[in-house]
């Protein structure tokens, strides 16, 4: 076997067809080009010498491990695969049909995709007939009863049109007759479903798949060649009925266990009666023959003939009642850890409304059924999508709740979206969309309800169902809102003089790092506000081992895990709809030149060296005024931060309060905010030189751009490279009071520099709105999987070989002489302890899974 690649077991089932199967076992052992194989033939008990044949055969063939697995009874090709996956040792699982044989391409091509692409579980081949002239499968659909189905099956090679067989694709299925499987991932959904016994098996497996957040691929240079139906043509006659039978029963029974509830309500009682319809025009039979008015005459009691064909359609309607219990727990367990919904994989299904059967009293039926339960209406249902934040949602919010607030209103046009807030204040503005407040416990029944959950903050260590390994709503797809560096804010916080004890200092620190460190371990996908931000989350995600190779391999750019998602700003100009800064404050008339600080006042800002340029500023242009927007923080559980009050002071002693600079001790309503913006003549943020500047985004700042105000900010943040490149105002040094009252005399004096800046605003402005900020998040919800690493059944394709006998020893041995250089008996004693307490987890951990499995 070759070090480098997966062990491929290929698993063939026979069934009387001995002749079939050693043709199949001769064709892998001298044609697949694939250094690393075994094979695992299951004999079905077929009776006969089939089993003799196939041993004998077997032994004649070098350079390849066949194993032959004698089933105790006949398990169907659904068993007698599974029987075979548990007889394997590989880590890919490739089913090949016993009337088929592979190209020499097979699988290597199948291979190299499930290595490129980890969020792939499953490569479909391309299976043409025996001839090679025509196909046999090239794409799969699923019609809205749940009859899977090969389209252009029959169809000519030639006259098929390129993309539809050389292209590869996502599809719902692969055929069962040629197809490969991650190992751990067939392991993990139980493999085929044994009550199916053959038919739709495939079907079903594909759209489990599919509904966990795995992808299923056609890879067209993976081919294999079947002559389609050879075995049930040995065993069985088209005119029995049983291949309608299974059809018809597997058909219900893979609907039942995968649809929705909602779509499932509809699509159910007219798949039945659509069965029944399908049952009695296959059989031609007149289905009035019992209607009372067509006539009374004489009772006829004499048996009425029903064809084979008719009688299948009837009987598998019974015989899926009678699975239905067992279907029941299945169903739970499929709708509990799907990720996916039906609207998600209607482009997969490709022709769901197709009818399948061209059959006149059919096909009506079918139209009439289609249009009375509303079937395509039921597989369209909207995702839906829960936002949590844990700031106050009221007139007047903060950062996260606007940010959270925009989240809902931006997904809202194309989702089902509930936006809650954990903190007792939530007095919202009126919504399209539901806005409530939530207890801890009473967040269960949002998340349970939710397809994706995006949330902010501390709200994850609220949510210990989100958080487990397993169970609960661990399978659940959570988007992490990662735009504020909490742990940074809090470094920079503590430093006052007023701060914590430096042991509580660090606890805080500690308890907020676990947070973020849980969330970055949890996620789906991340959202932070700026390409610098996203390389420290980057930094983040590596160091605690989460960027790893299933990762990087799904998406080397990283983009599909953690994108750039500013702030934003509304797509409409702000307009004038009340009183705003000029007629509120008594003090600021119409001449007056206006600086706006528009946000809180946080112990990471520089408000002191703003009130000292003005002090400064003031002195050349006594109408100079500064307005601080809001003092007093909308959310009552976010304590007051001792700068606010040194910054009131500080104007105090200068003189200039209520004269020259003026605070707002309540916020503005976010509704009004645009009234204060509008009366201003630019706007300010500064802070000092620190972490938290270097990785923060100034929220303040987008309504500067939204209003058409030149900037004056502080360097070292990412807006200030922004306003620099951009020359959207003027961009100065860290605690510089002098630097700072000229930077805003220009602004304020030079009127044909101010109306360029606003100029140029007014473009880079349109890259902000919350409809373009939010399009990484919109596509995503558009179309969300769990990241790589939290596909169910993730697993290494390729193992490290285990060191046994000489070679052993010879390692340990240098280990030894390293270990005993390095430091001694105490170095060797400490390696030899930590190698025993890992071996001693690894066995733990073994172990566990062994239950879990079992």
């Amino acid at each position: 076997m070759s070090k480098g690649e997966p062990l491929v077991s290929v698993v063939v089932v026979n069934y009387r067809g001995a002749t079939d199967t050693i043709a199949c076992l001769r064709a892998l052992a001298t044609t697949l080009d694939y250094p690393a194989f075994e094979v695992v033939c299951v004999d079905n008990a077929s009776g006969g010498d089939d089993l003799r044949r196939i041993r004998d055969a077997s032994a004649e063939l070098s350079g390849v491990t066949i194993t032959v697995v004698a089933a105790e009874r006949n398990l169907g090709f659904a068993g007698g695969c599974n029987l075979g996956a548990e007889r394997a040792r590989g880590t890919v699982l490739a089913f090949l049909n016993n009337d088929a044989r592979p190209d020499a391409g097979w699988a290597r091509a199948a291979v190299d995709t499930l290595r490129a692409e980890p969020s792939v579980a499953a490569v479909a081949s391309k299976v043409l007939d025996s001839d090679g002239d025509r196909v046999d499968f090239v794409d799969g659909g699923l019609t809205w009863f749940g009859m899977g189905y090969k389209r252009h099956a029959g169809t000519p090679v030639a006259d098929l049109p390129h993309a539809e067989h050389e292209l590869a694709k996502d599809v719902l299925f692969a055929t069962g007759s040629a197809m490969f499987v991650r190992a751990s991932v067939f392991a993990e959904l139980g493999g085929f479903d044994e009550r199916f016994f053959m038919f739709y098996e495939d079907v079903d497996f594909g759209w489990r798949l599919n509904l966990r957040g795995w992808r299923v691929r056609y890879v067209p240079e993976s081919v294999a060649y079947h002559r389609h139906h050879g075995t049930m043509d040995a065993v069985d006659s088209p005119d029995s009925g049983r291949e309608t039978f299974l059809l018809e029963r597997n058909a219900l029974a893979a609907l039942y266990k995968n649809l929705s509830d909602t779509s499932l309500a509809a699509a159910l009682p007219a798949a039945l009666a659509l069965t029944v319809r399908r049952a009695t025009a296959r059989g031609e039979l007149d289905a009035t023959q019992l209607d009372l008015e067509r006539g009374v005459g004489e009772p006829v009691t004499t048996p009425i003939e029903v064809p084979r064909s008719a009688l299948a359609g009837v009987l598998a309607i019974d015989q899926f009642v009678e699975l239905m219990p067992s279907l029941a727990a299945s169903r739970e367990q499929v709708q509990r850890t799907r990720v996916r919904t039906d609207a998600d994989l209607l482009g997969l299904l490709r022709r769901a409304i197709e009818p399948a059967y061209p059959l006149p009293r059919y096909l009506a039926a079918h139209d009439v059924l289609v249009d009375l339960f509303g079937i395509t209406d039921a597989f369209s249902a909207r995702r839906k999508v829960l936002v949590i934040t844990g700031d106050a949602i009221t007139e007047r919010m903060a950062g996260p709740a606007i940010r959270a607030w925009n989240i809902a209103s931006v997904l809202a046009a194309e989702h089902h979206v509930r936006l809650v807030t954990v903190n007792p204040s939530c007095d919202p503005p009126a919504a399209e969309f539901e806005v409530t407040t939530a207890r801890q416990r009473d967040l269960a029944e949002p998340i349970n309800w939710a397809d994706i959950i995006i949330l902010q903050g501390h709200v994850l260590e609220m949510a210990p169902a989100l958080r487990a390994k397993v169970g609960g709503s661990a399978h659940k797809i959570v988007v992490c809102d990662l735009y504020d560096p909490m742990h940074l804010e809090l470094l920079e916080q503590g430093r006052t003089s007023t701060a914590a004890p430096d042991d509580v200092r660090a606890a805080d620190l500690a308890g907020v790092t676990k947070v973020l460190d849980a969330q970055l371990e949890r996620g789906d996908f991340f959202l932070c506000a700026s390409e610098r931000q996203r390389h420290f989350w980057l930094g983040h995600l590596a160091a605690i081992g989460r960027l790893s190779p299933t990762l990087y391999d799904a998406d080397p750019t990283t983009r599909s895990l953690l994108s750039v998602v500013p702030f934003g700003l509304p797509a409409e100009p702000p307009r004038r709809t009340g009183a705003g800064l000029r007629s509120t404050i008594d003090e600021i008339s119409e001449s007056d030149r206006v600086i706006l600080w528009a946000g809180g006042v946080y112990s990471w800002f520089d408000p002191l060296t703003l009130v000292r340029a003005v002090d400064q500023l003031h002195e050349r242009h006594s109408e100079v005024r500064l307005v601080f927007l809001g003092m007093r923080h909308p959310n009552p559980e976010v304590a007051e931060m001792s700068i606010g009050a040194r910054t009131i002071r500080l104007s105090d002693s200068l003189g200039l309060t209520d004269k020259h600079v003026f605070f707002n001790e309540h916020w503005v309503p976010y509704a009004e905010r645009q009234n204060w913006l509008l009366d201003a003549d630019c706007g300010v943020t500064t802070h000092f030189e620190h972490v938290e500047t270097t990785f923060a985004f100034r929220t303040r700042v987008l309504d500067y751009l939204w209003a058409g105000l030149p900037i004056v900010t502080t360097d070292g943040d990412s807006f200030a490279d922004l306003v620099r490149a951009e020359r959207l105002g003027i961009v100065v040094g860290a605690a510089d009071p002098a630097a700072l009252a000229d930077a805003l005399e220009k602004v304020l004096y030079d009127t044909e520099f101010a109306a360029a800046c606003t100029e140029r605003i007014a473009a880079v402005a349109e890259r902000f709105t919350w409809p373009r900020a939010l399009s990484p998040l919109v596509e995503f919800c558009r179309h969300p999987r769990p990241a790589a690493d939290r596909l169910p059944g993730t697993g290494e394709l390729v193992h490290s070989p285990r060191v046994r006998g000489s070679a052993a020893l010879h390692r340990d041995f240098g280990l030894l002489r390293e270990y005993l250089a390095a430091g001694g008996i105490r170095e060797l004693g400490r390696r030899a302890g930590g190698r025993v307490l890992r071996t001693a987890r690894e066995r733990k951990n073994r172990a566990a899974k062994g239950r879990r499995d079992g």
